[in-house]
């Protein structure tokens, strides 16, 4: 063979494993921190590399070329990566099963709803938790931001433990003499003023619909807690008043039931609301937890989640992309929702299996979706107020906080398999 034609061949076989090289980070129990490997894939995408994640492969595994920086970041977090030489035989696998490849394209702009440090209650927030264990950046936005329109610079955004409706959490019969409390109504009300309202419950219904408009031009929500059913509830509620005169100086209006308005609202209809500010719950769409599962701190609480079709079904099935379909129940001022108050278009990615106790849910409005997750933290079965934080480098492989990090990720991924 003449020396030009071997030559030639000799470039071929030297760039072909080149080519070929992968770095794959798995997903299933071997993988020895799940959260940080979410952090990797972000940085990934922050570099400018396009991410593959491999749905149901290996439990929801990412995939992308092989690099030298990112490799040795793996290391330097404790996540395990492994070098592939030929992808081909993943593919084939993939191809074969109900598996899927999502492309993830470019990092997403994250923000979380909360206030600041100076008027943050004492409690802490799971995906504030999340986000800086994982090393993914966010910014906090809270009434002014989402008002002026600055939601809009965000892809993601993250609500936090919010009371939407002015009842202050419903945490009156409790906290009322509690210096955070009457903190927090103080600010409350002195933002509400400065942004133009009357009443508190005024401002945060202004901020459900803005929140609800940034959803529909194709924005991408995520509640827990007591942020889900209080959004739904303040949208629902849009056309009367359901506070109590300790919450907003006038009563409540005696044809509330009659004025609900659930099709302005995202997930849930026909519920009962709990008006008296004595109670700790917004209405009878919360599951509350019987006391025998509290003396067992939690003891065979467990919820299951759905199995989808990752070829047909992209959307639900990156959702619930986890290394376990069986996770551990966590209590919050929301727990999970009954079956029976969901409108009939909401997915349920989540249930409490021989029970109607839905914990996680899912849907779309608009250009945008939305998902709520119940429950407060996902490795602390009952946090009460003035509890620590959670230290997640002591959960670094929690199915519950595996959830939240797939809806960060969930908006990098390209448009064509975000459709429903």
């Amino acid at each position: 063979m003449p020396f030009r034609s071997l030559h030639i061949l000799a470039l071929l076989f030297s760039a072909l494993p080149l080519f070929a090289q992968k770095l794959l980070i798995p997903m299933d129990l071997s993988q020895s921190d799940h959260l940080k490997a979410y952090g990797i894939a972000f940085d990934a995408l922050k570099r400018g590399m396009q991410v593959e994640w491999l749905l149901n492969y290996r439990g929801g595994s990412f995939m992308m070329d092989l690099v030298a920086e990112i490799e040795s970041d793996c290391r330097l977090r404790g996540v395990k990566s492994e070098q592939v030489g030929d992808p081909g035989s993943i593919y084939n696998e993939i191809e074969q099963a109900n598996m899927e490849v999502v492309l993830l394209e470019k990092p997403t702009k994250v923000a979380i709803y909360a206030p600041g440090e100076v008027r943050d209650g004492p409690w802490d927030d799971a995906v504030n938790l999340a986000l800086t264990y994982a090393e993914i950046p966010f910014d906090l936005i809270y009434d002014p931001e989402v008002l002026n329109g600055k939601i809009n610079n965000y892809e993601w955004v993250h609500l936090h433990h919010e009371d939407f409706t002015g009842q202050y959490g419903k945490f009156y019969s409790m906290y009322r003499n509690a210096d955070w409390y009457i903190r927090q109504v103080q600010d409350e009300e002195a933002n509400s003023k400065a942004l133009g309202f009357s009443k508190v419950s005024e401002m945060k219904l202004a901020v459900s619909r803005t929140i609800k408009s940034y959803v529909g031009r194709g924005g991408f929500l995520f509640a827990m807690c007591s942020a889900t059913d209080s959004y739904d509830i303040s949208l629902a509620a849009a056309a009367t008043d359901i506070c109590a005169p300790v919450f907003d100086g006038d009563g409540v209006d005696p044809s509330f039931a009659s004025k609900m308005e659930y099709s302005n609202a995202f997930a849930f209809q026909n519920y009962n609301l709990i008006t008296d500010p004595m109670v700790y719950e917004f209405s009878s769409i919360d599951v509350s937890p019987t006391s025998g599962m509290l003396a067992q701190g939690g003891e065979g609480d467990y919820f299951t989640l759905f199995d989808f079709s990752a070829k047909y079904d992209p959307v639900p099935t990156m959702l619930t992309q986890c290394h376990t379909s069986v996770v551990k129940g966590f209590l919050g001022q929301t727990t999970a929702f009954h079956k029976e108050y969901l409108k009939p278009n909401v997915t349920v990615l989540a249930q409490r299996e021989g029970s109607d106790e839905i914990k996680y849910i899912h849907g779309n409005f608009g250009q945008g979706f939305w998902t709520f997750y119940g429950g407060h933290d996902p490795e602390d079965y009952r946090h009460q107020v003035g509890d620590p934080p959670t230290q997640l480098a002591l959960h670094k492989n929690s199915p519950g906080y595996r959830l939240i990090l797939n809806n960060v990720l969930f908006p990098a991924a390209r448009k064509k398999e975000l459709k429903t």
